[in-house]
C-alpha cells in the first residue's frame, strides 16, 4: 500500500516533517509528499494510506497552505469511507487552548467525511527541546504496522 503525505505549513517546518516521515516509509510504502495547497481532494484514494502533517497558525487556525485543501473538502464533501489516515500535528503549548488545533481541525474534517483516523495523533510542542523532524522520525516508526492493517 502506498502512503500519501500531505502537509500544511506556514513557515516550511511541515514540509521538513513530511520529508522525515517519507524517509522512514520509503523502504516499503513508496511515499508521495504534497503540499496541501497543491493537492486536489479528488485525488484522495482509499487504496492509499494518508498521513496528514499540519501546523497551527494564528489563533488556532490552519496554516495558509492547508486552507485550499480544507476549503475544497468543505465544498466537495467527498465520501472518504475506506480512507485511513494518521496525523502529526504541530503547535506550541504557550498558546494554551489553541495548542495543536491545525492537526485537530484536519482530523475532524476527514472523519466527518467518513475517513478513519488510526494510531497516535501526535502533537509536537515547539516549546520542547525535541526538533519536529526528529519527533516525526520516531513517530513514523509506528506507521508501517498501521499501513499494513486492513
Amino acid at each position: 500500500m502506498s502512503a500519501v503525505i500531505l502537509y500544511g505549513t506556514e513557515t516550511g517546518t511541515g514540509e521538513l516533517v513530511a520529508d522525515a516521515i517519507a524517509d522512514v516509509l520509503a523502504a516499503d510504502h513508496d511515499p508521495s509528499v504534497y503540499d496541501m495547497a497543491e493537492f486536489a481532494v479528488e485525488d484522495l484514494d482509499a487504496n492509499d494510506f494518508l498521513v496528514v502533517v499540519c501546523s497551527t497558525y494564528g489563533e488556532g487556525e490552519l496554516p495558509s497552505s492547508a486552507l485550499p485543501f480544507a476549503d475544497e473538502l468543505d465544498e466537495e464533501k467527498p465520501d472518504l469511507a475506506g480512507l485511513r489516515f494518521a496525523v502529526f500535528g504541530m503547535g506550541d503549548t504557550v498558546y494554551g487552548d489553541t495548542y495543536n488545533k491545525g492537526g485537530e481541525i484536519m482530523a475532524a474534517k476527514l472523519t466527518e467525511l467518513g475517513a478513519v483516523q488510526v494510531g497516535e495523533h501526535f502533537r509536537h510542542d515547539a516549546s520542547s527541546a525535541v526538533k519536529p523532524a526528529k519527533a516525526a522520525e520516531e513517530w513514523a516508526q509506528s506507521l508501517p504496522a498501521l499501513i499494513e492493517q486492513d
